[in-house]
């Protein structure tokens, strides 16, 4: 068996242990984030062709784990004419409710960060600038 790395999460169970990978619940994340009406996509930095890339379903989200508890930060391009505020309030109960059924783990917090606006699929994403440090 292959060592836990850092940033996995281990659970006790009745007859020995679970292990999470830390990148198989960015996918839960990600995948509960996009069946969303309203997400455009996940933003991970890369341009319109991998903001609509199905190749890294994690793309977009940050699991920081404690034990149990996991804090999520979903990072999003928004579609233009939806409430923003709403779909946000979505994403963090979907991606919540499907970490902590899937796993079992508790869900402390869903950051959402919306990164950019798009206006059509097709069209480049107006994404927010990067301040400088």
């Amino acid at each position: 068996m292959a060592d836990q790395k850092k940033n996995d999460v281990q659970t006790s169970v009745e007859n020995g242990t679970v292990t999470f990978a830390n990148e198989v619940l960015a996918v839960i994340g990600g995948l509960a984030a996009n069946e969303v009406e309203g997400v455009a996509g996940m933003s991970g930095g890369g341009g319109i062709a991998e903001m609509f890339s199905k190749k890294n379903l994690g793309k977009g989200v940050k699991i920081t784990l404690s034990e149990r508890t996991a804090n999520i930060d979903v990072t999003l391009i928004a579609t233009y004419g939806y409430k923003i505020h709403e779909v946000c309030a979505t994403v963090q109960q979907n991606v919540k409710k499907a970490i902590e059924n899937m796993t079992g783990l508790d869900v402390a917090s869903v950051n959402v960060h919306v990164s950019g606006i798009v206006f059509d699929k097709k069209e480049e994403p107006i994404l927010a600038e990067e301040p400088d440090n």
